[in-house]
């Protein structure tokens, strides 16, 4: 069967690209297509994969301010033709699912979520703090982005998506239902410590951007003055660094086993920004460790409140707060932690999109070539 897989742009690394080596490893052969790549900000083992990109890549300045060229992306990727191809795979927040694919062929969007910036434009314009001018500029072009957005779902044959409430946007934005496939995990690269051996730290995971709001953290722990240590790297970094108090200590980007090991360690690992899906809240309980984490998005799925965790209900300093206090008076067990984290495993996601697809293919054939479709299947 001839596969291609979809991707928005490979310049930067996050739980999108997590969800696409799965997919690649599922489709070992399948081409990646993709707006732009920068090999230097993706893990090494992607140089071996058949990355294909559009014409957006040579344009100067695309691999690191691909914002840049926001109006073009749909331009790109509604003239990627692909006509060879049984299964056409788009693993998209945004654009990827905008390509053609001819009459006959299967197209499955992975969505992590349908394109936040122009659906919710005003709390992405206030978050990343743009100028009134640009405010006043775009949202024209939101409102053509939002118009392809949802004409470019409708020709899609199926949809998954990570949680329940990125399905709850689908129906709202699109019209169109979905299934919830929640992304994989890795959680057997981390397991719990003996007691004695967890910290006295609460932990940040995170790509350092304002929408992340990890000033609220920043803020909560100042006036607490607990121990905070941060993993990751990003824009926001240096008005973050000045907002930091002595207790607060940034790492920058960390290798995966220093991640691991940091987690397993730390007293709680906190989450103060709506995620779709949120792996690295998932990651952390397979360390037996808690989470507390905004109750919204993700979280609500992913963390059980007083058993696995902290959901507090406002993105707010002082919610976040009484958060930390609620968290001091509470015990957790790391075997329960760790049990809820199972549910995430690589192996479950394999199986269940695996399942989606097949069902999805035999539907699209005549049935007469059903039951040898089947067979072949399985």
């Amino acid at each position: 069967m001839r596969v291609a897989i979809v991707h928005d742009y490979l310049n930067q690394y996050g739980g999108a690209e997590r969800v696409l080596e799965a997919l690649h490893d599922l489709y070992p052969d399948a081409p990646i297509y993709t707006s732009l790549y920068a090999p230097d900000r993706l893990p090494a083992f992607y140089r071996t994969w058949d990355i294909r990109t559009t014409w957006l890549q040579r344009f100067p300045g695309s691999r690191r301010r691909h914002q840049l060229y926001l109006p073009l992306y749909p331009l790109a990727f509604s003239g990627l033709r692909l006509g060879n191809y049984d299964l056409v795979i788009s693993s998209s927040s945004a654009f990827a699912k905008g390509v053609h694919v001819r009459p006959g062929t299967l197209h499955i969007c992975y969505c992590h979520s349908p394109m936040r910036f122009a659906w919710n434009f005003e709390q992405y314009a206030a978050r990343e703090a743009l100028p009134v001018w640009l405010r006043r500029l775009l949202p024209p072009l939101m409102a053509w982005l939002r118009r392809w957005d949802r004409a470019t779902a409708q020709r899609l044959d199926a949809i998954a998506v990570n949680s329940r409430a990125v399905a709850e946007r689908v129906r709202r934005f699109w019209g169109r239902e979905a299934t919830v496939i929640h992304p994989p995990v890795s959680i057997d690269r981390v397991q719990p410590l003996p007691p004695d051996e967890v910290g006295d730290y609460f932990l940040v995971v995170s790509r350092l951007v304002p929408y992340k709001r990890l000033d609220l953290v920043i803020e909560a722990c100042n006036q607490l003055r607990l121990p905070l240590k941060i993993i990751g790297d990003g824009r926001d970094r240096p008005a973050l660094e000045r907002l930091a108090g002595p207790t607060i200590e940034f790492l920058g980007a960390v290798p995966d086993e220093e991640k691991f090991a940091l987690l397993a360690r730390c007293r709680a690992a906190v989450f103060p920004a709506e995620d779709d899906f949120g792996i690295a809240q998932v990651e952390v309980q397979a360390a037996g460790r808690p989470a507390i984490a905004l109750a919204r998005g993700g979280a609500t799925e992913t963390v059980v409140d007083g058993v696995t965790g902290v959901l507090f209900p406002e993105q707010t300093v002082d919610s976040l707060i009484a958060a930390f206090r609620r968290f001091a008076q509470l015990t957790f067990d790391p075997s329960t932690i760790r049990a809820h984290a199972e549910r995430f495993r690589p192996e479950r996601f394999a199986a269940e999109f695996t399942a989606f697809v097949q069902a999805r293919l035999v539907r699209q054939l005549h049935p007469a070539e059903r039951k040898e479709a089947l067979a072949r299947w399985n």
